[in-house]
């Protein structure tokens, strides 16, 4: 009878270690490595709006660039692999691009020059969505490991939103025949410095180029050395606080361009520098733009001369 009863506990030991569900993987440093992912996507040119990136990011970075390099605008892309990286066996042109480019790429550290892109990359589209929705979750990118910020109860509402639904009026109901007035006019809109879009914020270099990386930290007065900074949505280069001035640093070799490559320099630059200046203004600071030679600054002030353009004599 007592071997039953023993038999019986460790069938039922047996079950219950059966039943225990298994550990979740860690969400945070899935999140981390996704994010990791999505960063180093944002620096490369897409055809398709990065929505392979986006759907791959939760793998490791060598297989998302395997999975997704047919996906790269290779156009726009020079891989040189000057330091003897990658040695692939003989095959065709087209292959053999395939191999040392997806080898570059999933380098831990991309050699300066082995790497060259065409003109300015514009952050694709459902990328940028992706990391529009970190910056949301998360005050900080390089703080999203310790966890998401905790939605609030449903049918809760804020001080805020309280305050306000208190103070509009309301009908008594359509029976009573009592007159009643429209919501009053929408409040003003916060200072420049009051709204949360506009603190600056340090965020980590996107990274993939070393030289852009440094010339940027080396901005005489730069708030945040070994960071972006993220202002109104968009990560700059470069902040002068005291000044109130927000830099974009562009390190393209300019004077080694043939004519045709500078105006297509010049083509998909001019937009892009516009528009960051509009969101730096729409939020107090002035815009700068630092370039490597003076044929580059000339080159933007002859598009829109009211460009601030400096050549960066400390790179």
């Amino acid at each position: 009878m007592a071997m039953r009863v023993r038999a019986c506990g460790v069938l039922l030991f047996l079950l219950a270690s059966c039943a225990t569900p298994a550990p979740r993987p860690n969400a945070s440093a899935a999140g981390s490595l996704r994010l990791a992912n999505l960063q180093k996507a944002a620096t490369l040119p897409w055809r398709d709006d990065g929505r392979c990136v986006v759907r791959e990011a939760s793998q490791s970075w060598p297989l998302v660039v395997e999975r997704c390099f047919q996906s790269l605008d290779t156009r726009r892309i020079h891989f040189r692999d000057t330091q003897r990286r990658c040695p692939v066996a003989s095959a065709d042109v087209v292959t053999l691009e395939t191999m040392v480019g997806i080898c570059l790429l999933t380098q831990p550290e991309i050699a300066v020059g082995a790497v060259l892109i065409i003109g300015a990359v514009v952050v694709a589209v459902a990328i940028q969505e992706q990391l529009n929705a970190y910056e949301f979750r998360w005050p900080y990118p390089e703080e999203g490991t310790a966890g998401e910020t905790a939605e609030p109860a449903t049918g809760t509402q804020s001080a805020e939103q309280q305050s306000l639904a208190s103070r509009r009026p309301k009908p008594d109901g359509a029976s009573s025949g009592q007159d009643w007035f429209p919501p009053g006019p929408p409040p003003s809109p916060e200072p420049h410095e009051r709204r949360l879009e506009c603190t600056p914020r340090p965020v980590p270099h996107l990274g993939g180029d070393a030289l852009h990386n440094l010339c940027a930290d080396k901005v005489p007065k730069n708030e945040f050395p070994g960071s972006d900074v993220l202002v109104n949505g968009k990560r700059f280069d470069a902040l002068q606080l005291r000044q109130r001035l927000l830099w974009e640093v562009k390190t393209d070799n300019f004077d080694t361009y043939p004519t045709f490559l500078r105006t297509q320099v010049i083509e998909n630059q001019l937009p892009e520098l516009q528009r960051e200046r509009t969101l730096a203004k729409a939020c107090g600071f002035d815009f700068r733009i630092g370039v490597s030679s003076a044929a580059h600054r000339d080159a933007l002030r002859d598009r829109d001369i009211t460009l601030n353009v400096v050549v960066m004599d400390w790179c």
